[in-house]
């Protein structure tokens, strides 16, 4: 018997009525990495997140000649006192742009003539005229600020007007640069409530941060004046982040502070009993300085920024023009101690 002989199935004539087998379905291109939206949301991108808010708002800053601020903290939660005698009135929280419930506002004076307003409101209805003028106080103070930048002498803008972005002392601190004819900066923060930036920010300059962090870092980076007027968490916050970074040298600049308010704030806290207690040195009380009106505020902000900065660039740029002329020599050499002194 002979073997009969075997052939593969890839051997056989394929069946010419049989369906062809069919392929993978064609592929449109992947999304590159850093357009891909699933990707840059997703905790694996928190990273490139976190840089975005340091690169974004750098190359805007660049871009816009921003050189320094002096940074506005203060209440979000009430409204100024317009001329045409607007109500006031609480927001709901800290950058909201929807009211306080109205047994948290303040009681009108038919409702406390009445009997109707509780004590909270009464309250609220004599903190509410201070916060109105806080709110006047810092657009003043923010207007006499970006008027005296505007004479300085700069390629770059100097000691611009910043804050949060939001309402209430925000506002008016943008409101008064504006008014002023100067840019101004507002960082706004991205809450889990509706907020808006308020509408005095130069729109180049209108950030908003994720991450309050990187936001933090922002109004300290550039930040060599600082104005807290009376607010509430998030203005202690950033007011004593900012005085422990002076206190423990972490930043090298000097920052000229000043608490406005004064009345305010030594009911808020006291710092003689961290004194007293050890807990602070008493030349940490010296980080800041008190003012009670824009003009007070204008004095040590305008003395700080002009003794830190302005005089030191502008001996620093003459001793520079010098060397070239004369290298190896000093302005003092030439001028002696008493006439340098004045160059200066």
């Amino acid at each position: 018997m002979s073997e009969e002989k075997q052939t593969s199935p890839s051997t056989q004539n394929p069946d010419p009525g049989a369906a062809k087998p069919r392929g993978p379905e064609p592929l449109t291109k992947a999304p590159l990495a850093y357009e891909n939206p699933a990707f840059l949301n997703s905790p694996d991108g928190r990273l490139i997140r976190i840089v975005s808010e340091f690169m974004e708002p750098l190359a805007r800053f660049r871009r816009e000649k921003i050189q320094d601020t002096v940074v506005f903290f203060g209440s979000a939660r009430f409204r100024g006192k317009e001329e045409a005698d607007h109500e006031l009135e609480l927001l709901e929280n800290t950058g909201s742009t929807q009211p306080a419930p109205s047994e948290e506002q303040p009681a009108k004076p038919t409702e406390i003539a009445s009997g109707e307003a509780t004590e909270l409101q009464r309250k609220r209805a004599i903190a509410a005229v201070e916060m109105a003028r806080y709110y006047e106080d810092a657009r003043r103070l923010a207007g006499m600020l970006t008027r005296w930048t505007s004479e300085l002498h700069s390629t770059r803008h100097r000691f611009v007007v910043a804050s949060g972005g939001g309402p209430g002392i925000m506002e008016a601190a943008n409101r008064g640069a504006w008014e002023a004819g100067g840019k101004t900066i507002g960082m706004n923060i991205h809450l889990p409530f509706e907020q808006n930036p308020n509408p005095y920010i130069t729109p180049s300059l209108n950030f908003e941060f994720h991450y309050f962090f990187m936001r933090k870092l922002w109004f300290a980076y550039l930040a060599k004046g600082l104005v807290v007027f009376p607010g509430g968490f998030g203005t202690l916050d950033e007011m004593f982040e900012l005085l422990t970074l002076a206190q423990t040298k972490k930043v090298s600049k000097k920052i000229t502070v000043v608490l406005y308010g004064s009345a305010y704030w030594k009911q808020v806290f006291n710092l003689d009993v961290l004194v007293d207690k050890g807990a602070i040195s008493p030349k940490d009380i010296e980080l800041f300085e008190w003012a009670d009106t824009p003009e007070q505020a204008f004095e040590i902000l305008r003395k700080g920024l002009t003794e830190n900065y302005l005089v030191p660039e502008a001996t620093a740029a003459a001793e520079h023009a010098f060397q070239e002329v004369m290298p190896g020599a000093t302005l003092e050499d030439f001028l002696g101690p008493d006439m340098s002194r004045y160059s200066r």
